[in-house]
């Protein structure tokens, strides 16, 4: 094993180190509005679910180099709201579209090829090819040194593509999704290679063959 002291790490190596390890991670394209109602829309893959009651996305928004804050950090100040629209493989070329440093006002759902759908509790609109879209109020933010600004929304709607949820369950189905995931580098991932590996009980875990060693299958 190779080890590093963080604290000797320059900013760059720290994210070389943390993005390579930490995968894949989710990618949020998420929208919002500026002051003069223009729809910005840009991919973060430092983004997260916090926790489900309350319903907390978290977003790690990186500013600019002369730390000035990106369009999405300030629409988000300005607005008190943002959408999450979950990036699916066949979103993936349009998705790097939005990720090109345009200058502000440039609209890149339209470069992209993408449909903007009215907000229905927030004024930025969802991506209608998206097959989720998370509808978000600003929670608090974290302003962490000078390079990053940690935003905590509060989920106030999802839009759910009809195939892909159980009405009665409300169980997604992960296969239909087709997520993907951001890798270090410039990689991404695809979900499709899935399995289930149910959680085990005290009871199930002491009663397994072999004193609990793992014995349900890792493939379907």
């Amino acid at each position: 094993m190779q080890s590093f002291d963080f604290s000797t790490l320059s900013p760059r190596d720290k994210y070389k180190i943390l993005i390579g390890s930490v995968v894949p991670r989710p990618i949020a394209l998420v929208t919002t509005v500026d002051g003069e109602g223009r729809v910005n829309a840009a991919p973060f893959s430092f983004f997260n679910a916090l926790s489900a009651d309350p319903p907390i996305l978290a977003l790690g928004v990186e500013n600019y180099g002369d730390q000035s804050p990106k369009d999405t950090t300030r629409n988000i100040q300005l607005n008190q709201e943002f959408t999450v629209n979950i990036v699916s493989d066949a979103l993936v070329e349009a998705m790097n579209v939005c990720a090109v440093p345009f200058a502000p006002g440039f609209d890149e759902l339209t470069a992209a090829g993408l449909t903007a759908i009215p907000g229905t509790t927030v004024k930025c609109p969802r991506i209608g090819e998206a097959p989720v879209a998370l509808e978000c109020r600003r929670m608090m933010a974290l302003s962490i040194g000078q390079s990053r600004e940690i935003i905590f929304g509060e989920v106030l709607m999802a839009h759910v593509r009809d195939e892909l949820i159980d009405p009665k369950t409300l169980y997604i189905d992960q296969l239909g999704l087709d997520a993907i995931g951001r890798m270090g580098g410039h990689g991404y991932a695809r979900t499709r290679d899935y399995f289930d590996l149910p959680t085990r009980s005290l009871q199930a875990w002491t009663d397994a063959p072999g004193g609990g060693e793992r014995f349900w299958p890792l493939a379907k």
